[in-house]
């Protein structure tokens, strides 16, 4: 129930190939997160399984059986857009009935669906406001509530969040994880925001021009970055990737240090550079250091507290067991 798998799938847009032949599967129950850059082809790729799109080339399978050419109302998926996409006129509770409505169920058993999908989003007190009494986030969860009755075999998000503002955004994130652990459904998320892919999935699969570049448990991809790519795109702020005669030391052609992997001081150290821009965030602070003969300006993070003025010089020694090789292929070197 809920596994997805893509075999050698396509898509072309006239002469223009936006997804060459990949092969995928998402498992039951997994939360499966597509990130990229705007442009790599993830919505693209969310659209193809939900029917949106046709495939070009290549296999569709859902829960076991071909779905290449289902029509999307048959393919058993539900897909939360960006766009709340709520009827103004109807209550919050006519809205979440809609796709049951048009379904044929029963009234009984739409009630039933109704009032377990509100307590699971904490809408049971809004049932009977219109959308426009809602705020953003309590919107987004009705539209998520919509997708819920259906009970579908897997859940589809096309970047739900996007017209959230930062803190709702944030509660928003929790509030579908405990959803996921609730509902134990597949449900796919798609996000160009890898803070989302992070901190939301079991499985992220990382998209360059069609093309995926990585996938694996979010830890799997801070730790072992498969190449420079994905390396430069995971991770808040970015790995910090250095080329030239300081890579060559360590027999690659690029290396990569995350911020929070390099020890700053006033006294020596492998690197020194002179402190520019200081974002203070409470906990943390980062330094964007002006390196001292190269041209990379290199992000560490520090303590809140640590007290580095503008023009200050400092050194900075990265933590040997946790600098990542890259060839000149900007390929992994284990």
């Amino acid at each position: 129930m809920g596994q997805i798998t893509l075999e050698k799938v396509s898509k072309t847009f006239g002469d223009v190939e936006v997804i060459p032949p990949l092969d995928l599967t998402i498992e039951d129950g997994e939360f499966a997160v597509f990130v990229g850059p705007s442009g790599c082809g993830k919505s693209t790729l969310l659209r193809l399984i939900a029917g949106l799109e046709d495939v070009t080339s290549g296999k569709m399978i859902i829960d076991g059986s071909e779905a290449t050419t289902v029509p999307p109302a048959k393919r058993g998926l539900a897909m939360v857009f960006q766009s709340y996409a709520l009827y103004p006129h109807m209550s919050v509770r006519k809205n979440i009935a809609f796709p049951m409505k048009m379904a044929g169920i029963d009234p009984a058993e739409q009630e039933t669906r109704i009032e377990q999908a509100a307590a699971a989003l904490n809408l049971t007190d809004y049932l009977d406001r219109k959308p426009g009494q809602l705020s953003g986030g309590q919107r987004q969860r009705v539209a998520i509530g919509r997708a819920i009755v259906r009970e579908p075999a897997a859940f589809l998000f096309d970047e739900p969040l996007s017209n959230l503002d930062a803190a709702l955004r944030v509660g928003m994130r929790m509030e579908i994880g405990e959803l996921h652990k609730k509902l134990a459904t597949t449900m796919i998320y798609v996000t160009h925001d890898q803070v989302e892919a992070m901190t939301m999935a079991d499985k992220i699969v990382v998209l360059r021009a069609g093309v995926i570049e990585q996938v694996g448990s979010p830890l799997e991809l801070y730790r072992t970055p498969r190449n420079v790519f994905v390396a430069g795109f995971i991770g808040s702020p970015t790995m910090n990737l250095i080329e030239g005669p300081e890579a060559a030391k360590h027999g690659a052609h690029t290396i990569g240090v995350r911020p929070e992997h390099i020890d700053v001081t006033e006294g020596e150290g492998t690197w020194s550079g002179v402190v520019g821009v200081a974002e203070h965030l409470g906990s943390d602070t980062f330094f964007h250091i002006h390196q001292t003969g190269l041209a990379e300006t290199i992000t560490v993070r520090a303590p809140g507290e640590v007290s580095f003025k503008h023009g200050d010089t400092i050194h900075m020694t990265p933590r040997p067991d946790l600098i990542h090789k890259f060839d000149a292929k900007g390929l992994r070197i284990e």
